[in-house]
């Protein structure tokens, strides 16, 4: 995973109301209506929030009539999972070397 997608994936994930409207969408797909009613927010402000999700891959949207309805995406959190794991895993033993002594 490039760089780019990763700091779009890391954003998502670092604001508390994104939080939350991650947590309202693990008991599955929810309106907007829905989530606007709940968070507490405009309706401009939940759209900014839900492009951040959904340019991430952590969440799929749908429109459906005038609404768009939102699910956390199975991909998107595998992926993200994958993510954290390959920028967490250590390497050492490989090059005892720090990086600036490297050639």
């Amino acid at each position: 995973m490039d760089a780019r997608r990763t700091a779009a994936l890391f954003k998502a994930f670092c604001d508390a109301t994104r939080i939350r409207i991650i947590k309202l969408l693990r008991s599955g797909e929810k309106c907007a209506c829905e989530l606007l009613e709940k968070i507490h927010v405009t309706q401009p402000t939940l759209s900014h929030h839900m492009k951040i999700l959904c340019d991430a891959g952590i969440v799929n949207g749908r429109k459906e009539g005038k609404w768009m309805y939102y699910s956390i995406s199975k991909k998107g959190v595998e992926q993200a999972k994958e993510c954290l794991n390959q920028l967490t895993t250590s390497h050492a033993g490989r090059d005892n070397k720090p990086y600036c002594e490297k050639e």
